[in-house]
């Protein structure tokens, strides 16, 4: 499914309106939700609309379980900690409980922290399947998504559900869900703005499968569904009319 909005921010409004039902539809169903957030400069906005009215008085806070799709090995208060962004633009302004909100942490290694992380999930969920109810996702100009960057052998991880992973050239560890945990899902969300990726998201949707070289193209729920919301930048030639569906 694919919702194509006028400009930036009508795809975060969109997104905000597309959050909360999301988290509605689970609390209907299951009697929480849990959501696992991205970084990056489209979902911030996201959040910063989110945090506020309508969405911040229509979204069960009480019942939402906040996750992490990926982060930074870098203290929780530096400004490149998808956790700290976060909280300064969403969560720190709706009333849900601290207990439920879950950061990625990378102590006392970026290994350890990727073992705890996994633990806390396997608790979390239990013993059945590890069914986010929502994962959110940008994309990057290279095809990356989370922390899954191109060649990393995480990409064909078949059991970890959470990972530690060095980039190279940002001389930084990171810790990312796998692929395997993300398919799970019942609903994967790309948000992706702005011309710079019209290129990538053609490509990662219709070009050859490469996902060595374009990870995101690794992202299918396997019994879930599967959304991009983009703006008209984004979209490129997908379709000239803001807010289609296809």
């Amino acid at each position: 499914m694919i919702q194509i909005f006028a400009d930036s921010e009508a795809l975060s409004r969109g997104a905000a309106e597309f959050f909360v039902s999301a988290a509605r539809n689970a609390v209907a169903a299951r009697g929480r939700f849990s959501v696992a957030l991205s970084g990056g400069s489209t979902p911030r906005r996201t959040y910063e609309v989110l945090a506020q009215p309508p969405f911040r008085d229509e979204a069960p806070w009480a019942q939402s379980h906040v996750f992490w799709g990926d982060e930074r090995c870098v203290e929780p208060k530096d400004p490149r900690s998808n956790a700290g962004m976060a909280r300064e633009a969403l969560l720190q302004h709706v009333p849900i409980p601290t207990s439920q909100l879950y950061p990625m942490l990378c102590h006392p290694t970026p290994a350890a922290g990727a073992r705890s992380y996994e633990a806390r999930l396997r608790d979390f969920f239990g013993a059945g399947a590890p069914r986010f109810d929502l994962i959110l996702l940008g994309l990057g100009d290279n095809g990356h998504t989370a922390s899954l960057f191109p060649g990393d052998p995480v990409l064909s991880e078949p059991e970890r559900w959470v990972a530690e992973v060095y980039v190279a050239e940002q001389d930084l560890y990171r810790l990312t869900l796998t692929p395997a945990i993300i398919n799970q899902a019942r609903v994967v969300a790309f948000l992706v703005a702005g011309a710079a990726k019209a290129a990538v998201v053609q490509e990662v949707r219709h070009g050859p499968r490469d996902p060595r070289r374009l990870p995101a193209q690794l992202i299918q729920p396997e019994r879930g569904d599967l959304h991009w919301l983009l703006d008209q930048g984004a979209a490129g030639n997908i379709t000239p009319r803001p807010a289609a569906q296809v």
